[in-house]
């Protein structure tokens, strides 16, 4: 019989969070959820409905959620607000694409277009400051 060689398991690196991206721009959401699984090693699911997106935060825990301040159905502080009632500790990182009418949002802030590094690290900034419980 002949032995088959057999390769040691390369164990994956750690999942350092799970992120939740509502971008119903299909370029920004690739472009988010590519820079955040591979360079960030985060686990990212995407949609591009608010009223989804409020759906998946009850049904599951998250560590951050990404979200646009133009969604169909239902603008970011909206949907940002609902996401205060349902899970208060939740950290919200808002992106968008004009720098000007941010003012006075208290939630952290990036305009687009993105940079690597700085969504990197407020990406992880805030998941490693979540209180929320396991």
């Amino acid at each position: 019989m002949d032995s088959i060689p057999r390769t040691e398991a390369v164990p994956s690196p750690a999942v350092r969070g799970r992120i939740l991206v509502v971008e119903d721009d299909q370029d920004t959401a690739l472009f988010l959820r590519h820079v955040l699984e591979s360079r960030g090693q985060f686990e990212v699911t995407h949609t591009s409905d608010p009223a989804a997106a409020l759906a998946l935060v009850v049904d599951e825990p998250w560590d951050l959620v990404v979200t646009d301040l133009e969604l169909p159905g239902m603008n970011g502080l909206e949907l940002v607000a609902a996401l205060r009632r349902l899970v208060p500790t939740l950290p919200v990182l808002i992106v968008t694409p004009h720098a000007t009418g941010v003012h006075g949002i208290d939630y952290p802030v990036l305009v687009k277009p993105l940079r690597v590094e700085e969504l990197l690290a407020t990406a992880t900034a805030l998941t490693a400051s979540d209180p929320r419980p396991e």
